[in-house]
This record gives structure tokens, C-alpha cells and sequence, in this order.
């Protein structure tokens, strides 16, 4: 039998942390949330509200549950304050190394049977487990971006996990109210694996003049019936995590398809992040976005 799940700690404040904040408080557990940025933290506590806020606004839930919930979101300085988590979340930057450091910090703060979950939309669970001391409880749980929106959330199990890790991290994702899908632990597991080279084919269009920002947009609004088109779904997305999902598609599967677009690469080194930089595929400092190619 796993164990059960009362109060969650997240490493990450920032549009992914806060969405698991969000949902965790929601369905009224107690969080814990962590960043090394103090302002970071800071806005992501008032994301959470804000987005609470919204939900009261639309009628989805009562101001009663707005103010429960953020009651329940904890901003904590240090690891050491994650003792009493039964879970631990991981959703950082998507960069192996930093994943990697942040596992050997957080585990001598953490009681033998707490469980460690990654966010990451990628990277192998097997191989982020061995930096911690608890490979058998500890699983890949991917939430989908915007957290509070979106239904899905993939587990991914490490070649050590137990099976009563798995069994509580798929009691915890359905007490969200979330559907979970379980992937096996392969590059990008299954939502990346399939989006994020479609994104990448449709910046080679764009980087090979097949058709602008715009008519590519267009098109895969239209044509395929898509909620928005896959240049804006990247400046979403950020487009250094689009690169670092392409660049691990890439080097863990030998395959030249996967070939980051050179446009991509250029865009991130640029600093042209999309959304989060206010500069990608469309610039978005004026009033509406406007295409920059």
C-alpha cells in the first residue's frame, strides 16, 4: 500500500510550481512552496490568488474556497522546511543538472518514506532518481500547462519505482481531479514526444519561407482545428524548453528528425524566450502580438 498524501511540498514558483500550488490547495491539501528566487516566490503566491481569484469570477468556485485554498499554500525558504511533506515535487528549470543538484540538496531534509516526484516534460525519471536516496519512491508526474486548466497529467515510472509509489501518485493525481495516463520511460514520454516535433516542423516552415508566423498559424487554426497555432503554442510553451525537449528527443533517441531548427536555437540564444520575454515568434509588448518574421 502507498502512502497517502496530506501535504505536498513544490520546488519551483513559477508558472508550473504555482499551477501545482494552485490545484494542490484547491482540493485541500496543505503546500509547502520553494524557490532560491524570493521574488519568484513571491509572485507566484499572487499568481495562485490571482488565478483563484479568476475562478471565483467565473463562478467555478466560492470565495470561501478561494481563501481556504491560499491559506493552505505555504512560501518556505529552505528544503528544511519540507520535513513534514509526504510528497515532494520537482518543477524547476528544464535542465538536467540543476533537476539533478536540486534531488542531492533536498533528500537529507526529508523523512525515510516521503515520496520525490519530478515535473519534468522530458528528461529520464530513471536517471533523475539516481541522484536521490530513494529511487523506489520516486516518479515522474507531468502535469500539462496551464496546471489549473488542463485535464491530463502523465506518470511515468523509473526503472526502480515501486509499485506503491505508483499507486499513491495515481490517488494523489485523480484527488486533483485530473485523468492520469501512464508512459513508459522514454525521451519526452508521450505528449512531448508527439507535440514538441510538430512545433519543431512548423518553425522549419517558417525557417525554410514555406509561409510566415502568421499563415502557419493560420493554417493549423483552420485547417487542422487547432486552439491556437503551433508558433504561438511555442512562445506559450517558452521557447528554451521547446530546445531543451528537441535537444533530449534529439540525444536520447540518435534520430536526425529530431534535429533542433536552427531558427529555434537562434530565437534562444537571442533571448527571445517568447511570452515570458515579452519577444518570440510575436512580439507582445504593444497591445495586441505582433508576428517578429
Amino acid at each position: 500500500m502507498g502512502i497517502e498524501i496530506k501535504t505536498v511540498g513544490i520546488i519551483g514558483a513559477g508558472q508550473m510550481g504555482s499551477g501545482i500550488a494552485h490545484v494542490c490547495s484547491l482540493a485541500g491539501l496543505d503546500v509547502r512552496m520553494n524557490d532560491r528566487d524570493p521574488e519568484r516566490l513571491k509572485n507566484g503566491l499572487a499568481t495562485v490568488n490571482g488565478n483563484l481569484q479568476r475562478q471565483v469570477s467565473k463562478g467555478a468556485i466560492t470565495e470561501d474556497q478561494r481563501r481556504s485554498a491560499i491559506e493552505r499554500v505555504l512560501p518556505v525558504d529552505s528544503f528544511d522546511d519540507f520535513g513534514p511533506c509526504d510528497l515532494v515535487i520537482e518543477a524547476a528549470t528544464e535542465d538536467e543538472a540543476i533537476k539533478r543538484s536540486i534531488f542531492s540538496a533536498l533528500c537529507p531534509s526529508l523523512r525515510p518514506e516521503t515520496m520525490v516526484a519530478t515535473n519534468t516534460s522530458s528528461i529520464s525519471i530513471t536517471r533523475l532518481a539516481a541522484s536521490t536516496d530513494r529511487p523506489e519512491r520516486f516518479i515522474g508526474i507531468h502535469f500539462m500547462n496551464p496546471v489549473p486548466v488542463m485535464q491530463l497529467v502523465e506518470l511515468i515510472r523509473g526503472i526502480a519505482t515501486e509499485d506503491p509509489t505508483y499507486e499513491s501518485a495515481k490517488a494523489f493525481v485523480k484527488r486533483l481531479g485530473k485523468i492520469v495516463t501512464v508512459s513508459e520511460d522514454f525521451p519526452a514520454f508521450i505528449v512531448n514526444r508527439i507535440l514538441l516535433p510538430m512545433i519543431n516542423e512548423a518553425i522549419y516552415t517558417l525557417y525554410e519561407g514555406v509561409g510566415s508566423v502568421d499563415s502557419i498559424d493560420t493554417a493549423m487554426r483552420l485547417g487542422a482545428n487547432h486552439p491556437m497555432g503551433p508558433l504561438q503554442l511555442a512562445d506559450f510553451i517558452g521557447l528554451d524548453t521547446c530546445l531543451s525537449i528537441m535537444q533530449v528527443l534529439y540525444e536520447g533517441l540518435a534520430d536526425s528528425k529530431y534535429r533542433p531548427c536552427p531558427l529555434l536555437v537562434k530565437y534562444v540564444e537571442a533571448g527571445w524566450l517568447g511570452r515570458k520575454t515579452k519577444r518570440g515568434f510575436y512580439d507582445y509588448r504593444g497591445a495586441e502580438p505582433v508576428p517578429t518574421r
